[in-house]
């Protein structure tokens, strides 16, 4: 019976999970849909701190852990953000474009520092 309830739990955990991660994602995208000045940035605000949150929580899954890890996903966050940046650094101007040029170009290098540690683990073993 123990582990039928824990497995309940865990399903519930998961499905809240996955819905404020959705619902933050959405907020962040859909503020300026339905919300005008103040109102607009608060809800896109708060919906990326929630996104945020819930990601990194859902980051450390281990299935999700493993498929990040793996240099397929690496090399394809690195060059897909890598170009998302500069694309976005000379589409967007001003305090915009430089935020999103640099919030990309972060996830790129992230990304580029798990390439060189499988490099490095490879090399080692």
């Amino acid at each position: 019976m123990s582990s039928f309830l824990a497995t309940v739990k865990s399903t519930v955990a998961n499905l809240l999970l996955w819905s404020f991660f959705t619902v933050g994602l959405g907020a962040a995208l859909g503020a300026g849909a339905v919300l005008d000045g103040t109102q607009k940035d608060v809800a896109t605000i708060a919906g990326s701190a929630v996104a945020l949150v819930t990601g990194m929580r859902l980051a450390k899954k281990p299935r999700i852990k493993g498929f990040l890890a793996k240099p397929g996903t690496l090399w394809f966050l690195f060059l897909f953000n890598g170009g998302a940046a500069v694309a976005m650094h000379f589409a967007l101007d001003g305090v915009k474009g430089i935020a999103a040029a640099a919030a990309m170009g972060l996830v790129s290098l992230g990304a580029a520092g798990g390439i060189v540690a499988n490099y490095r683990n490879a090399a080692h073993a």
